[in-house]
């Protein structure tokens, strides 16, 4: 009989050569837990996982609408109390101006969303992206994707998207009266957690109200507390026409969603009717776990606690091997000589019972992103676990 692994290797569909193959049996707070052994989860499955696993708050909610009722129609058709709920207590906690909540199954959906509204409210096609960005892996959000070591193999993707170059003032005035938006990452995750100056975010604001270009800011990893605000844009003093969330939006389960103003998502409604459409977009499940895990965040203040976390972890790495540490919250890059010897770090962790994992443009760098609920005791066994691992993988 064949185990487990090998099936997964036979069936399942990869995306890589050499997947980490754990064998999960269970998880709980911080902990995925393999038959063999128990793991700090330093990833919170790609900044998913915000209020660690198993919350008891998420399931019950999840519990309760099942036996109300799943799947009934086409997002948007029917009256569905799970997405009202969270798309009030969502616009609750915004700025006026984010007032309309388009549910969508992922960060890319959401992305695609964003990019079509943007096209048709403007009437133009330019859209303007960042060197080092990801907003996702469909076609669309790959045309504005900013490395072209991922994209070349699709080409051709969606033509007349422009690339600038990341936190560079300079770049601001190629934002032009030819642009329908731009997007960005409110903090740039992949190149290693890249933290703009705020005189850059706010220029890209002040420019955008300028040639009537929308703003479209991706927290699909920054948001929902991981930043240390709510949302990260709060850090920057300014407010996006169009928010990107996603990942820690569901509370473990799949969902996204795209907000802004009535009015101009109003657009999506009408030349054509059904301008935009998802068949599981805001499925009931998930909106109410993700509205579940949304309260808990809010009634527990766990992204209050963010920053503190987030400098004794950053403090408590001190090896010489270690070049830099760039972080936004519990949003952390450890970076090390070169991509080699960050594999062996990461190896070495992972066998010693922390998962972590590198950044899709940075692979010099360690990501870690845990659980916000992570206590300071777990943060120092953890910090030691990673510290002796890099002992043992280089000294």
């Amino acid at each position: 009989m064949l185990s487990n692994r090998q099936l997964h290797l036979q069936y399942l569909a990869p995306t890589n050569p050499f997947p980490l193959l754990l064998e999960v049996e269970r998880a709980d707070g911080i902990y995925i837990y393999s038959k063999e052994k128990k793991y700090y989860d330093l990833i919170s499955g790609i900044s998913v996982s915000n209020l660690g696993h198993n919350n008891k708050a998420v399931i019950s909610a999840i519990k309760e609408q099942l036996d109300e009722h799943m799947h009934v129609m086409v997002y948007g058709e029917f009256v569905q109390k799970p997405q009202i709920n969270y798309a009030n207590l969502l616009v609750s906690n915004l700025p006026q101006s984010l007032n309309s909540v388009y549910f969508v199954n992922s960060g890319a959906e959401a992305t695609e969303g964003a990019l079509k509204l943007a096209r048709k409210a403007s009437g133009r096609s330019e859209i303007a992206y960042f060197r080092h960005s990801y907003h996702g892996s469909t076609a669309g959000a790959l045309s504005v994707m900013g490395d072209e070591h991922y994209k070349s193999a699709f080409r051709p993707l969606i033509p007349g998207n422009r690339m600038l170059e990341y936190n560079d003032i300079n770049e601001v005035s190629k934002i032009s009266s030819n642009t329908a938006a731009v997007i960005m990452e409110t903090v740039q995750a992949e190149s290693g957690v890249t933290v703009p100056d705020v005189d850059f975010v706010q220029s890209i604001r002040k420019r955008c109200d300028e040639t009537g270009t929308l703003l479209i800011l991706d927290e699909i990893q920054c948001g929902m507390g991981r930043s240390g605000g709510l949302f990260a844009f709060e850090h920057f003093g300014i407010v996006p026409d169009i928010l990107l969330l996603a990942k820690a939006l569901g509370g473990g389960l799949p969902l996204g969603a795209f907000i802004c103003d009535r009015n101009l998502m109003s657009q999506l409604s009408n030349n054509p009717m059904l301008g935009h459409i998802t068949t599981f977009g805001g499925n009931p499940i998930c909106c109410a776990a993700g509205a579940a895990a949304f309260k808990e965040l809010i009634e527990r203040r766990l992204h209050e606690d963010v920053e503190r976390k987030s400098k004794l972890i950053c403090d408590s790495l001190r090896s010489h091997h270690i070049k830099s540490v760039h972080a936004k919250g519990l949003l952390i890059a450890i970076e090390f000589e070169d991509f080699e010897t960050n594999k062996k770090v990461i190896d070495a962790c992972f066998e010693n019972g922390v998962i972590t994992d590198w950044f899709l443009f940075n692979n010099r760098s360690m990501r870690i992103a845990p659980p916000l609920i992570i206590e300071d005791e777990e943060i120092e066994a953890c910090c030691k676990v990673i510290e002796s691992s890099i002992s043992e993988a280089l000294d």
